[in-house]
């Protein structure tokens, strides 16, 4: 009788979401993850919401004016047509870019991707 072979289980991805305040330092901390996923040579996609133009359309921006190149789209959904090769994904003001993000993530997360997200936590009326 041989040997049951081993199952290999996808790769684990996971979702890490950076929140607060507007000022907090969100971007700043988004960007430091995405430039040290880099340094150890992991594939990076960043991505921000088409309306965010304040600073570029092809950057987040920091205030502190630490920049990283990103690809702008339209919704959420977008993301999953230029995350394949991705090993990283980076989203900047999740909150602009509609209810679907969430199961985009998890979609992503599941795909074996590290998704990390920053956005405000609250509206303007203290909401979640």
């Amino acid at each position: 009788m041989s040997e049951p072979m081993p199952h290999s289980l996808p790769p684990a991805g996971w979702i890490e979401v950076i929140v607060g305040s507007m000022y907090s330092g969100k971007t700043e901390e988004l960007i430091r993850r995405l430039r040290r996923a880099q340094i150890a040579r992991q594939k990076v996609e960043i991505f921000k919401p088409g309306i965010d133009d304040r600073f570029s359309r092809d950057h987040i921006v920091s205030h502190s004016e630490a920049r990283i190149p990103s690809r702008s789209v339209k919704n959420a959904k977008d993301i999953l047509g230029y995350a394949h090769e991705a090993q990283v994904i980076g989203i900047d003001e999740g909150q602009f870019l509609g209810a679907d993000l969430v199961q985009v993530c998890q979609r992503l997360a599941r795909r074996g991707k590290r998704v990390i997200v920053a956005g405000l936590d609250q509206d303007y009326a203290g909401r979640p």
